[in-house]
């Protein structure tokens, strides 16, 4: 008799074929239920032009997955009554005082009301903030703005960064729309304010070291620089699913980037990462794991921040009704026709380069995947991952 096949086969199936249309060079993943790892799998290589296949300790860019060190950071600190979550930023960080918004339709950087409110934490963790990012709305007048402003350069620290924030308007009133944006790397500086150290020293005592994490940091050393997997490009940013990879980790993000320490430590996303360490964050965000907040704290940076009539909205992309934000990452407040049904609660992010990792509390089951393609943050392998990591863990439970 024929043994059962792998309820996982399916899963390997979809990823293999992404692998084998040169959509991506590698892909690697790994699959909780509660604090059981039933999944981890390897397909294609690492790096292309070497032939070398992709293996569980190879080192990633996580991009925006550091979003989530940096904003469990910036929770401990809230536990430990460094500041509320109500709190204003500029008591920590005067060059965010007195803001200036943008009016509606406005046109030129100088048509402008003063903000009604002062930024505070939450709005950082959320995104509500009225901050930009100068990487995803080109042509824009905050896009232009933050490109001459250079907010984004990484010879300078985050002290420094917040100085070239200080000079710009905010794109809306702060807690009034969600925006994709520089945020976390002002909660970046304010672990430095608030902890009196250093954003890298701070996550490698209160973040690497208790979850016992062996390969995440803000840069890769020289003697394990052969384990980070190649960074590619897709033969049509419009075009997802045209086959065609060309490396690019030579200049992009910027050359030297995570092979050179860099001044600016972007808690938004400047880290590398392997699956093992990933895969261990995801565990302490699941009962019974490694815990890095009280349970009613974890609760809290699961649950949806956002109001009703609110929701996530990428440029080009239009509302997304059913993606709601909490303090940590996003929130699926229903299945929408891409997901699996059992997707309601899931709390979950990514990085630009396909990256992600994300936590059903409510059915207990996590995962995380990894790759490296330049915008393969909404590349359809994260959607087919997703979708057949739920049916296959549901199918088992």
């Amino acid at each position: 008799m024929a043994a059962n096949p792998s309820p996982f086969s399916t899963l390997r199936a979809a990823l293999q074929r992404h692998v084998e249309r040169n959509l991506v060079a590698g892909v690697s993943h790994a699959l909780v239920r509660g604090q059981e790892v039933v999944e981890r799998h390897c397909a294609g290589h690492a790096r292309l032009e070497e032939g070398e296949l992709l293996r569980e300790d190879h080192l990633f860019r996580a991009f925006s997955n550091t979003k989530l060190f940096t904003s469990m950071a910036v929770l401990q600190l809230h536990e430990a009554g460094h500041f509320a979550l109500d709190e204003p930023i500029d008591r920590f960080i005067p060059e965010l005082s007195a803001r200036q918004v943008l009016k509606p339709g406005a046109t030129s950087l100088a048509d402008t009301e003063p903000a009604k409110g002062p930024i505070t934490v939450t709005h950082l963790l959320t995104h509500t903030s009225g901050l930009s990012y100068g990487i995803f709305d080109p042509g824009t007048p905050m896009f232009k703005a933050y490109v001459a402003a250079q907010v984004l350069h990484p010879g300078q620290d985050l002290a420094q960064m917040m100085q070239r924030l200080a000079g710009l308007p905010l794109s809306f009133h702060p807690g009034s729309a969600w925006q994709y944006s520089v945020a976390t790397d002002v909660l970046g500086r304010l672990v430095e304010i608030a902890s009196g150290l250093r954003l890298d020293t701070y996550l490698e005592r209160h973040i690497f070291k208790p979850l016992g994490l062996q390969d995440t940091g803000f840069v890769v050393p020289a003697d394990q620089q052969h384990r980070l997997a190649g960074y590619y490009q897709g033969a049509d940013l419009m075009q997802p699913m045209l086959g065609g990879l060309t490396r690019v980790d030579a200049t992009q993000p910027y050359p030297g980037a995570y092979v050179r320490p860099a001044a600016r430590l972007s808690g938004g996303g400047g880290l590398v990462s392997s699956l093992p360490d990933m895969l261990r964050v995801v565990q302490s965000l699941l009962p019974g794991g490694p815990a890095l907040l009280r349970p009613e704290t974890l609760a809290l940076a699961m649950r949806d921040h956002l109001p009703a009539e609110m929701s996530q909205q990428f440029p080009l992309m239009g509302a997304m009704p059913s993606r709601g934000h909490g303090l940590a990452g996003g929130v699926v407040r229903s299945a929408g026709p891409s997901d699996h049904p059992g997707a309601t609660g899931e709390f979950y992010w990514g990085g630009v380069a396909g990256t992600q990792w994300w936590v059903n509390p409510r059915l207990n089951i996590g995962g995380v995947m990894m790759t490296q393609r330049v915008m393969g943050f909404m590349h359809p392998i994260g959607i087919d991952y997703k979708r057949e990591a739920y049916a296959a863990l549901m199918a088992g439970s």
